[in-house]
């Protein structure tokens, strides 16, 4: 067996710790997201409730999305030219969504109850446009920003199918951090964003290999096909048991973070899938990770940053969590 010398191991790890701090992002970001686009369904005092859910941790889950894009930028500086130069318009409107969703949710504080419904508003729009934007940039990643008309049109599925992931994912967070009448409104919302989020999926999962050759390649061998086989149907599973969750009444007592959790595996494995699907690439059939990575020297010097600031960031997130974890109460200013 051949190992790999420490300097060629440099950016395997730094694309690693990327990809670990995007998945987290999607997952943490993802959910209060989700909360976002669900404001617009829920009355004035049950707005309240979701805002308290996720007030102590969206700001926070913004972090990994710094990390990740900060690492693409100084570990794969060529990369992060190619992706920023294919993806200058959406980054621009998730960055106005973010925005929008963070000025809103200050400003609803102190602003009067005829005001309060327009800020409200705008919470909600931005968190659409946040969620539809990294959709967007999701299809045209792994299509390998590819020209012709089915690539659009492959990325355009996946900026619906994201958010009504996000959805999913910020309604069983609701039913986890809520009662009473909200946690019951949460399950329905639950309910009714499965199904377009599960034929989204299905439908996107059919089309990748279409419209790229090198995951068509990857997941089409014999006997690599055997062994991927894993993915998906641990993927169904997970997604049926959120389903049942949601249908049974256990999930408004103890197991109310079942259905959460499983969501959670459920992006895992797709990330595993993705990761599988891409690697070696950065961009796909493009730039390699060792291509598009800076210089073993400069990837030393960053990596010790790196071993600074990632587990503060992870113990700072632990420790948010830990302290806010349980049912929400009412919402309070001091």
């Amino acid at each position: 067996m051949t190992w790999m010398s420490f300097d060629a191991a440099l950016p395997v790890i730094f694309m690693a710790l990327m990809g670990v701090s995007m998945l987290i992002y999607v997952i943490s970001d993802g959910y209060d997201l989700g909360v976002g686009i669900l404001m617009q369904r829920a009355t004035a005092a049950e707005k309240d409730v979701m805002v308290a859910s996720i007030g102590p941790f969206w700001d926070a889950n913004e972090t990994w999305l710094v990390l990740g894009v900060g690492i693409l930028l100084i570990a794969f500086p060529r990369a992060h030219a190619v992706v920023l130069g294919k993806l200058y318009l959406p980054v621009t409107l998730m960055l106005i969504g973010l925005t929008l969703r963070g000025v809103a949710f200050d400003f609803r504080v102190k602003a009067r109850d005829t005001h309060k419904q327009t800020w409200d508003r705008l919470f909600f729009a931005g968190s659409l446009i946040a969620s539809v934007s990294q959709g967007w940039m999701l299809g045209r990643y792994v299509s390998g920003f590819g020209t012709g008309w089915n690539f659009p049109v492959f990325a355009a599925a996946i900026a619906l199918a994201l958010p009504m992931a996000y959805v999913l994912m910020g309604a069983t967070w609701l039913v986890m951090k809520t009662e009473g009448e909200l946690q019951e409104r949460a399950i329905g919302w639950a309910r009714a964003a499965w199904a377009p989020m599960v034929g989204g999926m299905v439908l996107i999962s059919m089309a990748t290999p279409w419209v790229s050759p090198t995951v068509r390649e990857r997941w089409f061998a014999l006997p690599e096909i055997i062994a991927l086989m894993a993915i998906p149907l641990m993927t169904g599973v997970a997604l049926l048991a959120v389903r049942g969750l949601l249908n049974s009444r256990v999930v408004r007592g103890p197991a109310c973070w079942l259905p959460f959790a499983l969501l959670i595996a459920v992006f895992v494995l797709g990330f595993l899938g993705l990761a599988y699907s891409i690697y070696p690439f950065v961009v796909i059939g493009q730039l390699t990770i060792w291509q598009a990575a800076s210089s073993p020297e400069a990837l030393k010097v960053i990596l010790f940053g790196v071993c600074i600031s990632v587990p503060a960031i992870a113990g700072y997130t632990v420790f948010s969590y830990r302290v806010f974890r349980g049912k929400t109460g009412e919402l309070k200013y001091a």
